[in-house]
């Protein structure tokens, strides 16, 4: 059985983890087979956003995998840790708009992989947070960065330190995700929205994608350039002229990522 199932659906990919009989928990071999799902995705022609989910009705997914940590000696948890940071950044990475589709439980690194996706949509009653200061750590797949850069320091701060756990309507509060829908609904709110994305033109996507996380790491006069680059990326494709016609001809485009 497959611990990350990718179904592919009309544009749309979806990577799911496939351990709900442990919380769908992170051990090794989870995270190197998601490392190979995501660069499928990345590469993939047909593939224009991508959604995350997690197998079963409880949980998204609950972190690392403890009962195999609690097997593992000081250089195997290292080993998890830089592998878990390397896919995650990867995920971060992905070209394609991303979305965590929070089913249940998004805990330590189950949360820091929905904080590594574009958006964030929750069941109503889902229960997320980053909770590792209660087992004496720390987040350590991106929570300490990416949190504080989506919701700022002093919040990021307060529920970190007190390792607190957020109901779904809480957590939207916050700014933690972007919208709360009933359980039944998720995965097609989740699909809608990808499909809100994709009557767009997918390399302009990409490149505005591109050049907002990339600027956003720099000054403004350096993103300013970014985004004149990724900008003079879109020029040349067939997708702009497409855009222009079906402007001109009162139609829906036709975008075929050229």
């Amino acid at each position: 059985m497959d611990n990350i199932v990718l179904e592919i659906r009309q544009y749309i990919a979806v990577l799911t983890i496939n351990r709900p009989e442990s919380l769908n928990a992170f051990n090794y071999e989870t995270l190197v087979e998601l490392g190979e799902k995501v660069e499928q995705v990345r590469v993939h022609p047909d593939v224009r956003a991508v959604i995350f989910s997690g197998s079963g009705h409880k949980a998204f997914s609950v972190g690392a995998d403890l009962k195999e940590r609690k097997t593992l000696s000081d250089a195997a948890v290292k080993r998890n840790l830089y592998k878990i940071n390397e896919v995650f950044n990867a995920i971060d990475q992905l070209p394609q708009p991303t979305i965590a589709a929070i089913n249940g439980f998004a805990f330590g690194g189950g949360m820091e992989l929905a904080l590594a996706c574009d958006f964030r949509i929750a069941a109503n009653d889902a229960v997320m947070g980053l909770t590792e200061t209660s087992l004496a750590i720390i987040p350590g797949a991106g929570g300490t960065q990416r949190l504080p850069r989506l919701i700022g320091q002093a919040k990021a701060l307060e529920l970190i330190l007190t390792a607190r756990r957020l109901q779904a309507e809480e957590a939207k509060s916050y700014g933690l995700v972007m919208r709360v829908v009933n359980r039944e609904q998720l995965m097609q709110e989740s699909m809608t929205f990808c499909t809100q994305l994709l009557a767009n033109g997918p390399i302009a996507l990409q490149q505005a994608k591109f050049a907002i996380k990339n600027g956003m790491n720099t000054d403004l006069a350096t993103g300013l350039q970014i985004e004149r680059k990724a900008y003079e990326v879109t020029l040349p494709t067939e997708d702009r002229i497409e855009a222009l016609n079906a402007f001109a001809e009162k139609r829906k485009p036709d975008f075929k990522g050229k």
